[in-house]
């Protein structure tokens, strides 16, 4: 919890920064992805009770959200016209993202199971086909 604070503070003080500076959010793609991602693992670390208490997770999201408020007002009156339709847009675009590599990553892992039950059950019916038709053989002669 606490690194996941530290890193979204990092990358609110960079990107307050360079929006006083007149930069455009894809000048720094990167920081923004960083205070996104952290935003998202706090709520996800909320929500799945990662915190020692629900007071706890409700003022670390209060942070987050006092720090989103303060980049709307310097996008919309510091920035460029459009700057904070387009951090909007931006946020979207990668929870989207991260929504589709995690059902890859999720898809790839059920694969891989059904690959090993498969290999599993393979092994298994050798072990009880070869000893029996050995068996069945040995009978034979």
């Amino acid at each position: 919890m606490l690194a996941e604070i530290a890193i979204a503070n990092a990358a609110f003080g960079v990107i307050k920064e360079a929006i006083g500076n007149g930069k455009d959010l894809y000048e720094m793609g990167g920081v923004v992805a960083q205070f996104f991602d952290q935003k998202t693992a706090l709520q996800k670390k909320s929500n799945k009770n990662g915190y020692k208490s629900d007071m706890q997770a409700f003022m670390e999201l209060e942070k987050i959200k006092e720090m989103e408020e303060h980049l709307k007002d310097q996008m919309i009156w510091a920035g460029r016209p459009g700057m904070w339709d387009d951090w909007l847009a931006f946020q979207k675009q990668a929870k989207e993202e991260r929504a589709r590599a995690e059902k890859e990553a999720r898809e790839a892992h059920e694969d891989l199971m059904q690959t090993l039950l498969y290999c599993f059950y393979f092994v298994v019916g050798l072990v009880i086909f070869v000893p029996t038709l050995f068996l069945i053989l040995t009978i034979l002669k």
